[in-house]
């Protein structure tokens, strides 16, 4: 019989198997989609600015008695301008398909509507069924539907709509020219710009429909970032994601002469999902520190964005939720003159708040849908981009 190994090991191991035998499938992210998407700069502007949501996405679930499907965005909704599929291909109609009333952030699925509707029994799988195991936290026997590729893009539906202003209530970012001065002092007088990405699994791209392979096409954030800049700025930046799925902190760490060998003038370092498996706070932060310290010794004029992570699906037992806002106030504390803090944790966390998880997860688990690479990379470029600069609707 083999000896017990620690709860901790444990926990980081089951974490392991469900991400790295996913390394091979995320070689397709180094490669182009096989169609273009097509570039719209209002996607990207940040969705807590103006009066317009662009292309938010939902699932619609039937739980109540009468069968109806519903879904709720993040904002009470003024005007529906569109209702698609999350392939962008279908436009479908106000009262044949969905109904909603002004002020309420809720739309409603009528009998006969030609949207994708699930139920709860939809997003769970028995045990022991597919690729991953994925306990759900209510203790059912039933597992979290695991989506490998674009199984969630295709349940979800896409919904762009005007709101009234200034609704969101969570922290966003601020640009601060000072915050990341040669970056942007550099986007300003259109010279190139090298940026390095160094992530997990998010960050190599998983289950953004260019990833995908499917339409629209869209690429995840790091190229997201990478394109939106150049449009802005007119100046050629150039992108190197050494990102892999399954990795921590501490593979991150490991990774810096990789980083330093790309003479980035800018590092977007990515991690916390995986750590949130069983790593503590003081040992994250240790890692985040040490890769600093190492980076401004050996590149001293590469500047820094850190990542607070997506949470992950709270119904996951896997993770430590609690972790998600640790991490985030750990990379806080390292925010200075040429780092700056990119917080996914608290826009996510609102998310949650406001819809279900189901919403915006590309896997059901731990990854973004399209909506949420877009999300990622506005809260990335607005560090780097005058919220008075960013796209009009």
């Amino acid at each position: 019989m083999r000896p017990e190994r620690p709860a901790s090991s444990l926990i980081r191991s089951a974490l392991l198997a469900l991400v790295a035998p996913m390394a091979a499938d995320l070689a397709r992210a180094d490669e182009p989609p096989s169609k273009e998407w097509a570039y719209e700069p209002a996607l990207l502007r940040p969705f807590w600015l103006g009066e317009v949501t662009e292309g938010e996405s939902v699932l619609f679930l039937k739980e109540s008695p009468t069968g109806e499907a519903r879904a709720s965005v993040l904002f009470p909704i003024r005007r529906l301008l569109a209702v698609r599929n999350s392939a962008g291909d279908v436009l479908y109609e106000e009262g044949r398909d969905y109904t909603w009333k002004p002020g309420s952030r809720e739309v409603v699925l009528p009998a006969g509507s030609r949207i994708v509707a699930s139920t709860p029994a939809d997003l769970r799988r028995p045990p022991a069924s597919q690729k991953y195991q994925l306990k759900h936290r209510d203790g059912g026997a039933d597992e979290i539907r695991f989506g490998e590729a674009l199984e969630y893009h295709g349940l979800q539906t896409s919904l762009t709509y005007e709101h009234d202003a200034g609704l969101w209530d969570a922290p966003t970012p601020k640009f601060d020219p000072a915050a990341l001065p040669r970056t942007v002092g550099k986007l300003k007088a259109g010279e190139p710009l090298r940026v390095v990405v160094l992530g997990d699994s998010i960050s190599t791209g998983c289950n953004a429909s260019g990833w995908g392979g499917g339409a629209p096409f869209q690429p995840a954030y790091p190229e997201l970032v990478q394109r939106h800049l150049q449009e802005r700025y007119r100046t050629d930046v150039a992108l190197t994601n050494l990102s892999v799925g399954g990795m921590d902190a501490a593979w991150g760490l490991s990774k810096v002469d990789e980083v330093v060998e790309a003479r980035p003038d800018l590092v977007i370092f990515a991690f916390g999902m995986n750590d949130a498996a069983g790593r503590s706070v003081r040992d994250y932060e240790a890692n985040v520190a040490a890769f600093l310290d190492r980076i401004k010794a050996a590149r001293p004029e590469a500047e820094t964005i850190l990542v607070a992570t997506m949470v992950g699906n709270p119904d996951w037992v896997l993770l430590r939720q609690e972790a998600f806002p640790e991490f985030r106030d750990a990379l806080a504390r390292h925010v200075g003159p040429g780092v700056a803090l990119a917080d996914l944790t608290s826009i996510w966390s609102r998310f949650e708040q406001l819809k279900r998880d189901c919403d915006q997860t590309g896997n059901g688990v731990n990854h973004p849908n399209d909506f949420g690479h877009r999300v990622y990379a506005q809260v990335i470029s607005a560090l780097l981009i005058p919220p008075d600069e960013q796209p009009r609707p």
